[in-house]
């Protein structure tokens, strides 16, 4: 999975302070995970009233957030929808009316390309294909590994202009001006879904909640669903044999999200190759070993993190020193740190 943050997962049940008192309903903590959607392993803890009624709330989010995973998915189509698959697929030919909340995420999209100065560009399908094609052969054929070769990579970048994806705001519908051009939206999709879900979840589902949909971690509410106790959140080290976390987090109503190059790769002759690619060269970045960011929302995480392991380190500290409300960790591929001016604040108290 490209992202992964490990959620404090808390074995004791926690009434809210004060409320046994008043004779008042106490919520209680629940939690619930699933492994079918977005391709990643998420958990959801929360605070409801009973079993019965986490059970039934943890339907409809799931649900929710299903009906994006088919929308954004553009490796499979899907009866009855008409999903990035199928654009990719029919709209060289001229224009697709689509749902929504793809023309939403597309747009979305348009302004993190401007954001990223195009170093996050949902265009780039065509090159990621050849990558993601190279990945998945050499992971069930190590002995015949591969990447792809530069020629083609530079023939499949000619086809990558984020001006040649005409969207039709109005009429909901999406054209390619470049019949070769492909989307690709792993950079961004996962993160915009969960916001859009988790959002409609704490205006009617719950009032407190953690959670983490591979790795994006999102949160509001408070832990104990007691007014005053921050989640606690663990950001993995990218280092396999440190042995500990990265770093510890006290937050609430933010977004946590992690890029790194230790999860989703492959070797050729030795090599690491990520799957993360940097358009300036066509290859796997390799400025970092992993960049966690924490912010408002899970979909400027994710969009931000990606763009921020795709530039170096000192570069990418300015921009996120100019962005309110955002911070971020980054690690070196020797495994030293660097934190944006403000990340200390959130530090568990022992660790800082």
């Amino acid at each position: 999975m490209k992202k992964r943050i490990i959620l404090f997962l808390l074995a004791a049940m926690v009434l809210c302070c004060g409320c046994g008192d008043l004779g008042l309903a106490q919520k209680e903590r629940f939690s619930s995970s699933f492994i079918d959607l977005f391709d990643t392993a998420s958990t959801v803890i929360a605070y409801d009233e009973s079993q019965e009624a986490f059970d039934e709330h943890m339907e409809t989010f799931h649900q929710r957030l299903e009906e994006y995973n088919k929308l954004y998915d553009i490796y499979n189509t899907y009866d009855g929808m008409v999903n990035l698959a199928d654009v990719n697929k029919r709209a060289k030919d001229g224009p697709v009316e689509v749902d929504q909340k793809i023309i939403d995420l597309l747009e979305y999209c348009r302004e993190v390309y401007t954001m990223s100065k195009g170093k996050t560009n949902i265009c780039f399908g065509s090159v990621l294909s050849l990558w993601h094609d190279s990945r998945l052969y050499s992971s069930d054929n190590p002995e015949k590994a591969y990447i792809p070769e530069k020629s083609d990579l530079e023939k499949a970048a000619a086809h990558t202009n984020f001006d040649d994806l005409i969207i039709d705001k109005e009429k909901r519908t999406v054209y390619f001006k470049d019949p070769e051009l492909q989307l690709d939206v792993g950079a961004v999709a996962k993160g915009f879904a969960i916001r859009e879900v988790c959002r409609w979840a704490e205006e009617n589902l719950w009032s407190s909640a953690a959670i983490s949909i591979g790795g994006n971690v999102v949160t509001f509410g408070y832990k104990n669903d007691d007014g005053k106790t921050l989640w606690n959140i663990a950001i993995e080290h990218p280092n396999p044999e440190a042995g500990e976390n990265l770093a510890s987090l006290t937050i609430t109503d933010l977004a946590v999200v992690t890029s790194g190059d230790y999860q989703r790769y492959y070797m050729v002759n030795g090599k690491k190759y990520c799957h993360i690619i940097d358009p300036d060269t066509l290859m796997p970045a390799e400025y970092v070993a992993s960049v966690s960011v924490i912010c408002p929302d899970s979909a400027q995480g994710d969009a931000l993190s990606t763009t921020l392991f795709n530039m170096p380190i000192e570069e990418g500290k300015k921009l996120v020193d100019s962005m309110d409300g955002v911070e971020a960790v980054w690690v070196d591929k020797d495994y030293q740190q660097t934190y944006s001016a403000g990340f200390e604040a959130y530090l568990k108290h022992e660790e800082k």
